[in-house]
């Protein structure tokens, strides 16, 4: 052990003398003479770095552009025309809404501009949804969504228990608010399938939710029992979570108010001029916070969905580099400068003045 202990105290000074070394005051290292690159920044090099920057990103910038051009979307938005137009405020929509007794069923027909090539993807858009509310985001408990038997729902509050000591799968404000409207869509009197399959990302399906069953669930009852409130909807008892896609996309939370999420996919070809009959059971209650509804029927390309941002944004910033370069190269050719001429030092011009 004592020989261990010499060894180490050896190699210790070792270091030392060898930092002290490296900070000796004629060493390289403190006198910053150590090999570096320095690279030197001329007209020349700076004019063709913002001209290669151009010509590639607004080629980049042109093809996103068409690409997003391509998409073909239907925006219809239904949260006002599905409700009978006797009822004019939001809290009278609220009340329509809420009352069990009402047929909510309500028919929209859209026609096809373009070709819509399959898979065609059916979202639902919400406008002023504040998923990303702090509160909202930790209403949810991870382990009981993958094995079932957490015992700390605390965090699931207020939708935690149901009649006191009844623990409800899956807990939480975000379950429990699952978006239940419903599309039945139609194309030139032909049904057409809506595939709920895949929605959803398979790292959730296969990580983040297990084989667990609801249990005691708010929207499975009815709305007179216990006082309960129904949020959004029901599940299906007989359905385990990680087979049920459309609750494994509704809790992947937005980071925006205004977002869309995917309903299905439609995969064949939707014809040019002919008309979608669409069926909503419009029965998701954003009139209490003055939110809104769209239904969304959408192909993609290459970059994905439609999005012009991605584009203008490389033609923007290739078009400024370009520019920028055309306007130091008039200014280089108009007003040249040797490079390293003394000249133009502050002191040496304080001199010529003098």
């Amino acid at each position: 052990m004592f020989c261990i202990d010499l060894w180490l105290l050896r190699n210790q000074c070792h270091l030392f003398f060898k930092i002290s070394d490296i900070l000796n005051a004629g060493s390289a290292f403190t006198q910053q003479e150590l090999p570096a690159c320095k690279p030197l920044l001329t007209p020349k090099w700076v004019i063709t770095i913002f001209m290669l920057i151009g010509v590639v990103f607004i080629p980049i910038g042109v093809a996103a552009l068409f690409a997003s051009r391509n998409v073909v979307e239907i925006i219809d938005e239904y949260q006002t025309v599905c409700v009978p137009g006797r009822y004019t405020t939001n809290g009278e929509r609220e009340q329509f809404i809420q009352d069990v007794n009402q047929d909510k069923h309500c028919n929209r027909t859209l026609t096809v501009s373009k070709l819509m090539k399959g898979p065609v993807y059916v979202y639902y858009q919400l406008d002023n949804f504040y998923q990303n509310h702090r509160r909202y985001v930790k209403s949810r408990s991870d382990k009981q969504l993958l094995d079932g038997n957490a015992t700390d729902t605390s965090a699931c509050k207020p939708e935690q228990y149901l009649s006191g000591d009844l623990a409800i799968v899956p807990c939480g404000l975000i379950a429990w608010s699952l978006f239940n409207d419903t599309y039945n869509i139609s194309a030139d009197g032909q049904q057409v399938t809506i595939n709920k399959k895949g929605i959803s990302w398979k790292s959730d399906r296969e990580h983040k939710f297990g084989n667990v069953r609801p249990q005691y669930f708010p929207n499975n009852l009815p709305r007179d029992l216990n006082g309960s409130l129904i949020g959004g909807a029901s599940l299906d008892p007989n359905t385990t979570l990680n087979e049920d896609e459309d609750l494994i996309v509704w809790m992947r939370t937005a980071a925006l108010p205004t977002f869309r999420k995917l309903y299905g996919k439609i995969e064949q070809d939707l014809a040019a001029g002919s008309t979608l009959s669409i069926t909503i059971n419009n029965v998701y209650n954003t009139y209490s916070f003055g939110g809104k509804k769209k239904l969304v029927l959408s192909t993609t390309s290459w970059l994905g969905g439609k999005n012009d941002f991605l584009g203008v944004a490389y033609i923007t910033v290739g078009s400024l580099c370009v520019f920028l370069a055309l306007l130091f190269f008039l200014v280089h050719w108009r007003y040249p400068r040797r490079l390293g001429d003394t000249k133009y030092l502050s002191w040496n011009q304080h001199a010529s003045a003098n």
